[in-house]
């Protein structure tokens, strides 16, 4: 029984966020059937958002991680753009 209670503490957000996005994959087909388009792309944007958490939960991803992450991949892209040659004169 402590087992069980020690995983659920452990997986609490994980597993609040698989609930998230199952609710909203089955609220988006509903609201699709009933022609509520809005409420339909609401939902769509929430299971996303779910998804998401999921994900970053499950690799053990911070805030301060995805910062990091952003600050390399923006170097990255500024070094190869300027290795790139130089726009042709146009005649």
């Amino acid at each position: 029984m402590a087992t069980i209670t020690a995983g659920m503490m452990l997986m609490r957000w994980p597993l609040i966020s698989a609930g998230l996005m199952f609710l909203a994959s089955t609220l988006n087909i509903r609201f699709r059937q009933a022609d509520y388009v809005g409420l339909a792309i609401v939902s769509s944007i929430i299971g996303l958002t779910a998804a998401c958490w999921f994900a970053t939960a499950l690799l053990g991803l911070t805030l301060s991680d995805m910062a990091t992450s952003w600050t390399a991949f923006k170097d990255y892209i500024l070094e190869v753009m300027s290795h790139t040659p130089p726009e042709w004169p146009m005649p």
